[in-house]
């Protein structure tokens, strides 16, 4: 009972990690990437479909990404997405494509993002501690049903301090890695 809900436990926080890393590789960094704009909503015969969904997106130069949609006659909804966005780029479009060529960041844009970071790693953290709360609830509910012991309620806390330990650190690892990679010029 008590390893299953520990295993719970690791799961969820690590479902937050995962969240975490996904949504850091849309903030924008010195180097061109498709993740910058694939979830990038477009509306699309009165649907919204995320631009993944309806171009291939490669990456020609560094600083440059290259839009081809599959149907040519959105060209002009993907460029009104990119436009509406707030990306802060000029979409190019050439009838078959569209090419987003992306400045260098200045050094007040750097601070920014490093700012936007902090605060998803401090909500990703936020997450993993109200994991360990409900858990620790939970086994405490446990024991005062005795369905566990007082050292099992120990020895369950003393484990899940050490997961939340890991999982904090992974966090500061995911962050360090993002602000590396901000700061590259």
């Amino acid at each position: 009972m008590v390893k299953e809900l520990l295993k719970d436990a690791e799961q969820r926080m690590q479902a937050a990690v995962d969240v975490l890393e996904e949504d850091l590789t849309g903030i924008r960094t010195g180097r061109a990437s498709p993740a910058l704009i694939e979830k990038l909503p477009v509306e699309y015969y009165g649907a919204t479909l995320p631009l993944i969904q309806m171009a291939t997106i490669s990456v020609p130069e560094p600083r440059q990404l290259l839009i081809r949609p599959f149907d040519a006659s959105t060209l002009k909804n993907i460029e009104r997405a990119i436009l509406a966005s707030e990306l802060g780029l000029t979409p190019n479009n050439d009838g078959k494509s569209i090419r987003l060529n992306l400045p260098p960041l200045t050094e007040e844009r750097r601070r920014d993002l490093l700012r936007v970071v902090n605060s998803r790693l401090e909500d990703c953290k936020v997450a993993v501690r109200n994991v360990r709360r409900d858990v620790i609830k939970d086994l405490k509910d446990f024991e005062k049903e005795k369905l566990i012991s007082e050292d099992e309620l120990t020895g369950a806390e003393d484990d899940l301090k050490e997961l939340t330990a890991g999982m904090v650190e992974k966090i500061d690892e995911v962050g360090a890695r993002k602000e590396k990679e901000i700061l590259e010029v």
